[in-house]
């Protein structure tokens, strides 16, 4: 099954009204069975139309074409120098030779013209395309240019340590097991995907655009907090609603968050495996319940162990008598103590995750959690949002959950944290609804940031090393597919209540103007400011701009940093170009066809005005 091509009207940015009378809404389960599908609000300008409120009724609506083929509009914030290095840029990329070997070609590069030439070259070139600058005061001019041509800025800093394969294998291994673990003798409760592995110890490997970190101490993780920092102040004083990009394995020790996505993950599995018992498998994750009666009944018979007659006393879960993932996922609190989460039921009794958790470990939680805390409240204070980047899937439990925390406490009354999910994950779906659904239950903001993703073939190979199941969907097809459901999930979500928001971070030309359309079908303006779009810096302009000059929020992914700190990032950026640049043909025929027509029209001078 894949994503309908859905490509909206061409025309320059014209609005337009329509009426469209006793459109009715297709057959979808209501929204108290959690199910949302996009199916759900076919009727153009009604919000809500469907999802088993019923009714039809006659809306009126504002529709806005945005056409992406205007080369004029596209690059009217370039120099045709400027249009000219991308053309360079982007054909050099599209050369498997000098991709795979740009490491060595940049060394020689140093070695021929010195470091101070060197650089000079790379901000001609590579650098100048990708990056920004090399600090808060270099980048202004850029990010106050983009955002006078309507496109903001989300501040990424690039910096990565330049280590070894080997330094990085050993960092890895330090950092993910635990001292009871290498104390302990007997049994071992870890599941091979959340153990650590030396083979993939270095997680630069099979990613494509996005940042690494290593764990040192946790006064590294101290600097790197305090570098956040100087990104959301420098977000706040470059741009009005801006946002700062930030990784939580920057901010801690990443064995705490193996750990913890290892009991998050079988304490769902523990659901679904008692959902099963009662013939519900097969089911949405939010459309199956546990009778409560039942669910203890097949407990005692097991033998169980354990206080779990008590675990919902006193909750609102006794007068239903059924309990659905939420409910059950509540039950793990991060605020506890952390010997006390750290056991996992198998079969019905609680086993120990780990005999022992020391006080420095727990500690190590804590300050993830603290820093976390310090970094919202420096966003809210330079009225900034901060986009919490996705990472590998055996880390990425424990990142949601801590991120779903924040979003609890600091998302009340407007969105100011963004999580991220990862589309070409085959439980992508079942993560987007089941947040969607607790920030409705909770009265919070939900906030996402949609990608495809950026750890596939590290994920693959890890996978199959070590003899789990792929969680990556198989295909590119299923990869869209999935990715239109989780947004047209979050339209509707928008579209009935306005406490959602997304930003559809995609250079993928059918995936806008899927968006696009959706929009105008349910009476989503772009000055409601829900809905953002988001490519990076020096990829897509024929689509960042032209949606920014229609007056949507769009933002360029902004990554900066002084040029030999920022080399590891580009040359992970040239990785992922030489696939996207293969395939992205119209993007170099537009700058052509741009730098033709100021030839022909004698303005080839031209230089942007704002």
């Amino acid at each position: 099954m894949t994503p309908t091509n859905c490509s909206s009207s061409t025309m320059n940015f014209t609005v337009r009204s329509y009426s469209t009378p006793g459109c009715a809404p297709d057959d979808v389960s209501s929204r108290g069975g959690a199910r949302h599908d996009s199916a759900r609000s076919e009727c153009p300008g009604q919000p809500g139309s469907g999802g088993g409120r019923g009714g039809t009724t006659t809306a009126t609506a504002n529709e806005i074409s945005v056409d992406f083929d205007q080369t004029r509009e596209a690059y009217k914030s370039k120099d045709s120098l400027e249009l000219l290095r991308s053309l360079v840029v982007f054909k050099l990329c599209s050369y498997d030779f000098l991709v795979d070997k740009n490491k060595e070609i940049m060394d020689l590069g140093k070695k021929i013209m010195g470091q101070k030439g060197f650089n000079q070259f790379m901000k001609m070139t590579f650098y100048g395309q990708f990056v920004a600058g090399e600090d808060h005061m270099a980048i202004r001019p850029l990010i106050q240019k983009n955002q006078a041509f309507g496109v903001g800025s989300v501040l990424d800093y690039s910096v990565e340590e330049d280590i070894t394969q080997k330094e990085a294998e050993q960092k890895e291994m330090d950092s993910c097991v635990s001292t009871a673990e290498k104390e302990s003798i007997g049994g071992d409760h870890r599941e091979k995907k959340y153990k650590a592995h030396k083979q993939f110890g270095d997680h630069r490997e099979g990613v494509t655009g996005a940042r690494t970190y290593f764990y040192a101490d946790e006064a590294k993780c101290d600097q790197h907090m305090e570098t956040f920092i100087k990104c959301i102040k420098a977000s706040g004083g470059s741009s009005m609603d801006g946002f700062s990009a930030v990784k939580m394995t920057a901010l801690g020790r990443p064995q705490f968050l193996l750990q913890f996505s290892e009991v998050l993950v079988k304490w769902q599995r523990f659901f679904s495996f008692l959902a099963s018992q009662q013939g519900k498998d097969g089911m949405e994750a939010l459309e199956q319940r546990l009778e409560l009666k039942q669910m203890q009944e097949f407990l005692t018979k097991l033998g169980a162990k354990g206080d779990f007659y008590d675990w919902f006393s006193g909750r609102k879960e006794e007068s239903s008598g059924t309990i659905d993932m939420l409910d059950w996922n509540s039950l793990i609190d991060h605020r506890t103590n952390i010997s006390d989460l750290l056991v996992i039921p198998n079969l019905g009794e609680l086993e120990p995750l780990l005999e022992m958790f020391t006080i420095e470990e727990e500690n190590q939680m804590k300050r993830i959690l603290q820093r976390m805390d310090v970094l919202v409240k420096h966003a809210m204070e330079n009225g900034v949002r901060l986009m919490v980047d996705a990472e590998q899937t055996y880390l990425q439990p424990a990142i949601s959950r801590l991120t779903l925390e924040m979003q609890r406490t600091y998302n009340k009354e407007k969105p100011v944290i963004f999580n991220t999910y990862q589309c070409y994950l085959k439980e992508a779906y079942d993560s987007v609804t089941m947040d969607v659904e607790l920030s409705r239950r909770e009265g919070w903001h939900f906030a996402a940031k949609l990608v495809r993703g950026a750890y596939m073939y590290q994920e693959r190979e890890r996978a199959k090393e070590n003899g789990y199941e792929d969680p990556i969907n198989p295909d590119y097809e299923t990869t869209n597919w999935m990715y239109h459901r989780c947004l047209d999930y979050v339209l509707d979500e928008i579209a009935l209540n306005r406490n959602a928001n997304v930003m559809v971070a995609s250079h993928n030309e059918d995936t806008v103007k899927h968006t696009l359309k959706r929009m105008n079908e349910l009476g989503l303006l772009p000055t409601e400011n829900k809905v953002y779009f988001g490519q990076l810096l020096g990829m897509c302009d024929q689509i960042s701009f032209p949606l920014g000059q229609a007056g949507f929020p769009v933002y360029k992914y902004v990554p900066y940093g002084p040029v030999n700190e920022v080399m590891p990032y580009l040359s992970r950026r040239a990785q992922e170009n030489r696939g996207f640049m293969k395939g992205a043909q119209k993007e170099r025929e537009l700058l052509w066809q741009e730098l033709k027509r100021r030839v022909a029209s004698g303005e080839l001078l031209y230089r942007p005005a704002y």
